[in-house]
């Protein structure tokens, strides 16, 4: 199984995330690779981890079958570019984006939706 490797807790599996989404009330999934629209993502998940401790982060490798979970997810139809961000809240996708995020657009989706 392909491993991105990142700082952030890494989930491998579906039933992996689904179990992360049942036992947490705020997730922030990030699913891609190690690329250069995914990794600005990757390292502010990082910081933001030590500050949001009400939220789990993780990122998922985009090209396993594993990910089938998140890139065929009802939220992520027509999505184009990578990584592919998923928020839960009490088990429910909250929202999701696609493509390079940055701090503000990132802390904005937390505080709207993962409060």
């Amino acid at each position: 199984m392909r491993r991105l490797q990142t700082v952030i807790h890494e989930v491998e599996t579906a039933a992996e995330l689904e179990k992360m989404i049942s036992e947490n009330e705020n997730v922030m999934v990030c699913c891609g690779r190690m690329g250069p629209m995914c990794i600005p993502v990757y390292d502010i998940m990082e910081e933001l981890e030590e500050e949001r401790t009400n939220v789990k982060f993780a990122s998922m490798a985009f090209d396993t079958p594993e990910a089938g979970i998140i890139r065929n997810a009802p939220e992520c139809r027509g999505f184009m570019g990578l990584p592919f961000t998923m928020y839960y809240k009490n088990g429910e996708v909250a929202h999701a984006t696609s493509s390079i995020q940055n701090m503000q657009q990132i802390t904005s989706i937390l505080d709207a939706k993962l409060v």
